[in-house]
Protein backbone atom coordinates (compact mmCIF):
# COMPACT_ATOMS: atom_id res chain seq x y z
CA UNK A 1 0.00 0.00 0.00
CA UNK A 2 2.72 2.30 1.04
CA UNK A 3 5.11 3.89 -2.12
CA UNK A 4 8.82 2.99 -2.32
CA UNK A 5 12.09 4.13 -3.63
CA UNK A 6 11.37 1.67 -6.61
CA UNK A 7 7.06 2.41 -6.99
CA UNK A 8 4.37 3.89 -6.12
CA UNK A 9 2.12 1.54 -3.48
CA UNK A 10 -1.43 1.04 -4.37
CA UNK A 11 -3.55 3.32 -3.02
CA UNK A 12 -1.30 6.26 -4.77
CA UNK A 13 -1.63 4.13 -7.95
CA UNK A 14 -5.37 3.59 -6.90
CA UNK A 15 -5.65 8.21 -6.62
CA UNK A 16 -3.86 7.88 -9.61
CA UNK A 17 -5.87 5.85 -12.19
CA UNK A 18 -9.08 6.59 -10.65
CA UNK A 19 -8.79 10.41 -10.87
CA UNK A 20 -7.59 9.71 -14.45
CA UNK A 21 -10.62 8.23 -15.25
CA UNK A 22 -12.82 10.55 -14.18
CA UNK A 23 -10.81 13.56 -15.60
CA UNK A 24 -11.22 11.68 -18.93
CA UNK A 25 -15.13 11.64 -18.05
CA UNK A 26 -15.35 15.13 -16.89
CA UNK A 27 -13.27 16.29 -20.06
CA UNK A 28 -16.38 15.15 -22.03
CA UNK A 29 -17.95 18.02 -21.28
CA UNK A 30 -16.38 19.75 -23.84
CA UNK A 31 -18.44 17.60 -26.19
CA UNK A 32 -21.57 19.38 -24.94
CA UNK A 33 -20.88 22.11 -27.32
CA UNK A 34 -22.18 19.93 -30.14
CA UNK A 35 -25.57 21.15 -30.98
CA UNK A 36 -26.07 22.60 -27.82
CA UNK A 37 -26.15 19.38 -25.91
CA UNK A 38 -28.33 17.15 -28.10
CA UNK A 39 -25.36 15.00 -28.59
CA UNK A 40 -25.54 11.09 -27.07
CA UNK A 41 -22.57 12.77 -25.37
CA UNK A 42 -24.31 15.48 -23.39
CA UNK A 43 -27.38 13.73 -23.00
CA UNK A 44 -25.17 10.66 -21.35
CA UNK A 45 -22.20 11.32 -19.37
CA UNK A 46 -22.88 15.37 -19.15
CA UNK A 47 -25.46 15.15 -16.25
CA UNK A 48 -22.88 14.01 -13.71
CA UNK A 49 -20.49 16.32 -14.13
CA UNK A 50 -21.15 18.12 -10.89
CA UNK A 51 -21.30 14.64 -8.76
CA UNK A 52 -18.05 13.77 -10.53
CA UNK A 53 -16.28 17.15 -9.94
CA UNK A 54 -17.34 16.82 -6.31
CA UNK A 55 -16.03 13.38 -6.34
CA UNK A 56 -12.78 14.53 -7.56
CA UNK A 57 -12.42 17.48 -5.02
CA UNK A 58 -12.34 14.71 -2.12
CA UNK A 59 -10.31 12.29 -3.95
CA UNK A 60 -7.55 15.36 -4.58
CA UNK A 61 -7.83 16.96 -1.09
CA UNK A 62 -7.24 12.96 -0.14
CA UNK A 63 -4.59 12.58 -2.26
CA UNK A 64 -2.83 15.87 -1.22
CA UNK A 65 -2.82 14.00 2.19
CA UNK A 66 -1.15 11.10 0.85
CA UNK A 67 0.88 12.24 -1.02
CA UNK A 68 2.55 14.05 2.17
CA UNK A 69 2.16 10.85 4.68
CA UNK A 70 4.17 9.46 1.54
CA UNK A 71 6.62 12.68 0.54
CA UNK A 72 9.70 10.75 1.73
CA UNK A 73 8.91 6.89 0.59
CA UNK A 74 8.06 8.38 -3.12
CA UNK A 75 10.40 7.20 -6.20
CA UNK A 76 13.61 8.82 -6.46
CA UNK A 77 13.78 11.30 -9.00
CA UNK A 78 16.33 12.37 -11.92
CA UNK A 79 18.02 15.13 -10.37
CA UNK A 80 18.50 17.40 -13.46
CA UNK A 81 14.64 17.28 -13.99
CA UNK A 82 13.71 16.83 -10.37
CA UNK A 83 12.56 19.96 -10.46
CA UNK A 84 10.52 20.76 -13.85
CA UNK A 85 8.87 17.01 -12.57
CA UNK A 86 8.22 18.75 -9.24
CA UNK A 87 6.65 21.47 -11.21
CA UNK A 88 4.38 19.52 -13.71
CA UNK A 89 2.92 17.04 -10.81
CA UNK A 90 2.45 20.72 -8.23
CA UNK A 91 0.49 22.29 -11.06
CA UNK A 92 -1.84 19.49 -11.93
CA UNK A 93 -2.50 19.19 -8.45
CA UNK A 94 -2.93 22.61 -7.88
CA UNK A 95 -5.18 22.92 -11.13
CA UNK A 96 -6.96 19.97 -10.40
CA UNK A 97 -8.01 21.34 -7.21
CA UNK A 98 -8.80 24.60 -8.50
CA UNK A 99 -11.44 23.22 -11.54
CA UNK A 100 -14.40 21.60 -8.43
CA UNK A 101 -13.90 24.56 -6.15
CA UNK A 102 -14.79 27.38 -9.39
CA UNK A 103 -17.47 24.79 -10.57
CA UNK A 104 -18.86 25.42 -7.08
CA UNK A 105 -18.57 29.27 -6.92
CA UNK A 106 -20.17 29.30 -10.00
CA UNK A 107 -22.81 27.16 -8.81
CA UNK A 108 -23.13 28.86 -5.32
CA UNK A 109 -23.00 32.28 -7.02
CA UNK A 110 -25.57 31.94 -9.54
CA UNK A 111 -27.97 30.43 -6.66
CA UNK A 112 -28.03 26.86 -7.41
CA UNK A 113 -26.13 25.37 -4.23
CA UNK A 114 -24.35 22.59 -4.01
CA UNK A 115 -25.73 18.62 -3.94
CA UNK A 116 -23.80 16.51 -4.93
CA UNK A 117 -25.63 12.97 -4.83
CA UNK A 118 -28.40 14.86 -3.48
CA UNK A 119 -26.63 15.43 -0.59
CA UNK A 120 -27.41 19.52 0.61
CA UNK A 121 -24.37 21.04 1.32
CA UNK A 122 -24.68 24.56 0.52
CA UNK A 123 -28.43 25.39 0.19
CA UNK A 124 -30.40 27.18 -2.47
CA UNK A 125 -29.95 31.01 -1.94
CA UNK A 126 -29.83 34.55 -3.99
CA UNK A 127 -27.65 35.01 -6.41
CA UNK A 128 -23.73 36.34 -5.35
CA UNK A 129 -22.61 37.61 -8.40
CA UNK A 130 -18.98 37.87 -7.71
CA UNK A 131 -19.02 34.32 -7.07
CA UNK A 132 -20.98 33.77 -10.63
CA UNK A 133 -18.44 35.73 -12.40
CA UNK A 134 -14.94 34.17 -10.55
CA UNK A 135 -16.49 30.71 -10.93
CA UNK A 136 -17.72 31.08 -14.03
CA UNK A 137 -14.45 33.16 -15.35
CA UNK A 138 -11.98 30.20 -13.72
CA UNK A 139 -13.81 27.34 -14.91
CA UNK A 140 -13.43 27.08 -19.10
CA UNK A 141 -9.46 28.30 -18.50
CA UNK A 142 -8.88 25.79 -16.18
CA UNK A 143 -10.06 23.13 -17.87
CA UNK A 144 -8.28 23.94 -21.13
CA UNK A 145 -4.70 23.92 -18.80
CA UNK A 146 -5.63 21.24 -17.10
CA UNK A 147 -6.43 19.75 -20.76
CA UNK A 148 -2.62 20.75 -21.51
CA UNK A 149 -1.06 19.35 -18.16
CA UNK A 150 -2.67 15.81 -18.90
CA UNK A 151 -0.98 15.73 -22.95
CA UNK A 152 2.21 17.05 -21.63
CA UNK A 153 1.74 14.48 -18.76
CA UNK A 154 1.17 12.03 -20.61
CA UNK A 155 3.21 12.39 -23.39
CA UNK A 156 6.40 12.72 -20.97
CA UNK A 157 5.40 9.49 -19.76
CA UNK A 158 5.46 8.27 -23.33
CA UNK A 159 8.68 9.75 -23.78
CA UNK A 160 10.13 8.16 -20.49
CA UNK A 161 8.73 4.74 -21.70
CA UNK A 162 9.51 4.76 -24.92
CA UNK A 163 12.51 7.08 -25.51
CA UNK A 164 14.56 6.79 -22.78
CA UNK A 165 12.70 3.13 -21.77
CA UNK A 166 13.00 3.66 -18.23
CA UNK A 167 11.03 2.79 -14.99
CA UNK A 168 9.33 5.87 -14.47
CA UNK A 169 6.18 4.51 -16.65
CA UNK A 170 6.02 1.11 -14.77
CA UNK A 171 6.32 2.74 -11.22
CA UNK A 172 2.26 4.27 -11.20
CA UNK A 173 1.38 1.03 -13.08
Amino acid sequence: MNDSRERYGSLSRLFHWGMAILIVWQGMKFFDRINDGEHWVGQTLVPWHTRIGSILLVLIVLRFFWAFIQRNNRPIQDPATAGLVKLGHSLLYLVTLLMPVSGILYMVGRGYGWRPFGLEIIARGPEIPWMATLGGSLHSPLAWTLLVLVVGHVGMSLYHHFVKKDDVLRRML
